[in-house]
């Protein structure tokens, strides 16, 4: 008997598509990121911050995927940055097709820099190649230092890994040293940066990070 894994159908097109995408966007000077995490790690606050500690350096846009609501794409609009609110219908991650569509809603030339906050979740986001230049995790302190573990598709495709509300640290069972190791198991090449998007803090090494990518993106 014959078995056919659409999934892998499914995600072989998709990394066409997205592959297709990347040099389109390489071609239009748009360097687009994309941000992944499970719900309420903090991936607003720290569009926030980044948008304010980039402020005058670069036209950035924000592509908010939820399954329902635009209150994260209002709260980015509010800082001045070019927002648009995607709506999955239903769907628990973006992938190329999706991306591509929203965004043909930035006009070109407006945009040089562009996050995609993906839907908050630690498995499907990880699975489908959305054409992005690089890819970003959050991993909040809440969560637990064992999650690279536990998720492992997701830190191993990351770039980076930030490490958020570093301000509870004393507060929470969960070892910075421990976490870095099991990052590294999954994927070596990973930077992992602890922050706080909240008060600030390691934001200058995530900017440099971030800064320094670009740099090599454009050659």
């Amino acid at each position: 008997m014959k078995v056919i894994e659409l999934n892998k159908v499914a995600t072989a097109s998709n990394d066409r598509d997205a592959a297709v995408l990347r040099e389109e966007l390489k071609a239009r000077d748009l360097f687009l990121i994309n941000l992944m995490s499970a719900a309420g790690s903090g991936k607003t606050t720290l569009l926030s911050r980044t948008i304010q500690d980039l402020k005058g350096q670069a036209p950035i846009g924000v592509m908010e995927a939820d399954i329902a609501s635009d209150v994260d794409a209002a709260a980015i609009e509010h800082l001045g940055a070019r927002s648009i609110q995607v709506h999955t219908g239903g769907c628990c991650h973006m992938d190329a097709a999706m991306t591509r569509a929203s965004l043909d809603a930035f006009d070109a030339g407006e945009t040089r820099i562009v996050f995609l906050e993906n839907v908050g979740n630690l498995i499907c986001p990880a699975e489908f190649d959305t054409g992005a230049h690089r890819k970003v995790m959050i991993l909040s302190v809440p969560e637990g230092d064992d999650k690279p573990l536990k998720y492992p598709l997701m830190f191993s495709v990351c770039d980076v890994v930030l490490v958020n509300k570093i301000d509870v640290l004393p507060y929470f069972d969960f070892d910075l040293e421990k976490c870095r190791a099991n990052v590294a198991l999954r994927n070596p090449k990973a930077k992992v940066i602890p922050i706080c998007a909240k008060t600030g803090e390691g934001m200058d090494e995530w900017i440099a990070w971030l800064k320094e990518e670009i740099r090599i993106w454009k050659g």
